[in-house]
């Protein structure tokens, strides 16, 4: 499954890539995220509590960032697994700059398998989509507040 997009930050570069990386920002704006630990150098264990249509269950994860370029990109690795599925994924994320403003760029794939992808599989495309929308949406609220 696809995930794009680009999101726009009434904020500098360096506020915007701060906070896609504190875990406590993190921690508050994941949807279903109960708690999140530095594990190593831009390496977190995550837990997640989620729910895709009438399902919902427990996700134990890891997240990894590689590939930094300061300010300029990075490369996010998710995996995680649960009673009902599991789920792996990596993203592009690309910062630009212009007039005070930061525009976020977001390319990358998401394998989810198990009972929530056969259940769910018509949903999977919406619900990540609203998922990532959520997170951003939280993202610009606590950075431009």
């Amino acid at each position: 499954m696809r995930v794009q997009g680009s999101y726009t930050f009434d904020a500098d570069v360096q506020t915007v890539w701060d906070s896609l990386l504190s875990p406590d920002v993190l921690a508050s704006c994941i949807p279903g995220c109960e708690s999140i630990r530095p594990v190593g150098d831009d390496s977190y264990e995550i837990d997640l509590n989620v729910r895709v249509a009438a399902m919902s269950g427990s996700y134990k994860g890891q997240v990894s960032i590689e590939n930094k370029k300061l300010l300029e990109s990075y490369r996010m690795v998710v995996k995680g697994s649960g009673r009902i599925g599991s789920v792996r994924g990596s993203g592009n994320l690309r910062f630009s700059e212009s007039d005070g403003k930061t525009i976020v760029y977001l390319d990358g794939d998401t394998q989810v398998t198990g009972s929530v992808a056969r259940v769910g599989q018509r949903l999977l495309g919406g619900v990540s989509r609203m998922m990532t929308n959520q997170f951003f949406d939280c993202l610009k609220s606590k950075i431009e507040s």
